[in-house]
C-alpha cells in the first residue's frame, strides 16, 4: 500500500484505513461481536493498516469504547496506530440515527475529554470536526481545536463532508491535515465539487468514507433481503427495492471490470477510489477479518487504463445518497 501524510508534513498512514463505525452502529445490530471486532482491529495492525477511525456518535461512544479496548490489548504496538476519531453530531434517537451538529467550542472541548476517557489515551492522534455546525462560524470550532493541539491532547485536525470555501475558512486559522468525505463508484460528490483536487493541491489528505457504498458496492446486496433485520441501511433511499434493482446495473459494469482485473467487485470498488489522486486514502468499514484481508489487497491494486475507462461512465445511482 502506498504512504499518505497528514498535510503533506505530518505523519504518514496506509492508503487502506479500518472504519470502526459498523462494529458499533448503523448495520446488523443483531451480528454484533465484541471479540471478532477486537480481533479485526489486531488483523488491521499486522496486515500494516493504521488508521483506525472512530467516532463519538457511533452508538453513541460505544465504538470509543470498544476501538479503546481493542487498542489497550495491542500493548506495544499501540504506537503503530495513528487513532482517530471525531466530535460535532449530536445523536438526539440512537433508534433513527437522528442527530445535530454541534460546533461550539464548549461543547467540542467537553466531547474531547470525553472521548480521551473512553479511548484510554491522553492524546488524539486526529480529531476530525464531523459536521460544520451552521450556526458556529467554522472559525470559532477550528480555534477551540487549534487550541486542544497546542494543549498537547490532539495532533492533526481534520474536517468531514466540508466545501472547498470551509476548508479555506479553517486554513486561515490553523492548518487541515485530512478532509474525510464520501466517495465512491456512486457516490462522485466529492470530485465534483472540486475538494479532492483542491485538497491534491494544498497536501491534504483526502480521506473517502463508505468507498463500498455502506456494503453495495462489495457485490454481494442485491435486494434489501441480503440484508441483516435489524440494520439501518433498510431506511436509506438506495437500499429500497426499486432503487437496488436499478443499481443492479453500476455493479454489472464493475463485476465486468473485475472478471478482467482478476479482482473482486469490492476491491475493484475500492482501487477506483485510490486512483483518484496519490493523496486519496480509502476507509472502508469491516466486522470480519475475512472482508478486511480483502480491503487490505486493494491497496496494491493498479486498475489498467481499460478498467479505468469502463468505470468512469457508470449509471447513475437510483436514489439519494
Amino acid at each position: 500500500m502506498r504512504e499518505i501524510q497528514l498535510g503533506g508534513r505530518g505523519r504518514s498512514f496506509a492508503s487502506v484505513g479500518l472504519g470502526c463505525m459498523g462494529m458499533s452502529w448503523g448495520y446488523d445490530e443483531l451480528g454484533r461481536d465484541e471479540a471478532e471486532s477486537i480481533a479485526v482491529v489486531h488483523r488491521a495492525v499486522e496486515l500494516g493498516v493504521d488508521l483506525i477511525d472512530t467516532a463519538d456518535q457511533y452508538g453513541p461512544f460505544t465504538n470509543e469504547l470498544l476501538v479503546g479496548k481493542a487498542l489497550k490489548a495491542l500493548k506495544e504496538r499501540r504506537d503503530q496506530v495513528l487513532l482517530a476519531t471525531k466530535g460535532g453530531l449530536v445523536v438526539d434517537d440512537p433508534a433513527t440515527y437522528r442527530s445535530h451538529r454541534d460546533g461550539r467550542p464548549e461543547h467540542l472541548r467537553a466531547a474531547i475529554e470525553a472521548s480521551l476517557t473512553r479511548l484510554g489515551v491522553d492524546h488524539i492522534d486526529l480529531y476530525q470536526l464531523h459536521r460544520i455546525d451552521p450556526e458556529v462560524p467554522v472559525e470559532e470550532s477550528w480555534g477551540a481545536l487549534s487550541e486542544l493541539v497546542a494543549a498537547g491532547k490532539l495532533g492533526a485536525l481534520g474536517l468531514s463532508e466540508a466545501s472547498v470555501a470551509e476548508i479555506r475558512r479553517a486554513q486561515a486559522v490553523h492548518p487541515v491535515a485530512s478532509v474525510q468525505s464520501e466517495l465512491s463508484l456512486w457516490s462522485r460528490e466529492s470530485l465534483d465539487n472540486g475538494v479532492v483536487e483542491y485538497c491534491g493541491g494544498e497536501g491534504i489528505a483526502f480521506i473517502a468514507f463508505a468507498p463500498l457504498g455502506r456494503g453495495f458496492l462489495s457485490g454481494r446486496i442485491s435486494s434489501p433481503g441480503d440484508l441483516p433485520k435489524a440494520d439501518g441501511r433498510h431506511g436509506l433511499a438506495r437500499y429500497q427495492p426499486e432503487a437496488l434493482t436499478a443499481n443492479q446495473a453500476i455493479i454489472e459494469r464493475v463485476r465486468e471490470a473485475a472478471e478482467e482485473t482478476g479482482a473482486s467487485v469490492a476491491q475493484v470498488s475500492l482501487a477506483w477510489v485510490l486512483a483518484q489522486g496519490d493523496h486519496v486514502a480509502v476507509l472502508p468499514g469491516t466486522k470480519t477479518r475475512r472482508y478486511l484481508e480483502e480491503n487490505v489487497a486493494a491497496g496494491s491494486l493498479r486498475l489498467s487504463p481499460a478498467a479505468l475507462e469502463r468505470l468512469a461512465d457508470l449509471p447513475a445511482a437510483v436514489g439519494v445518497r
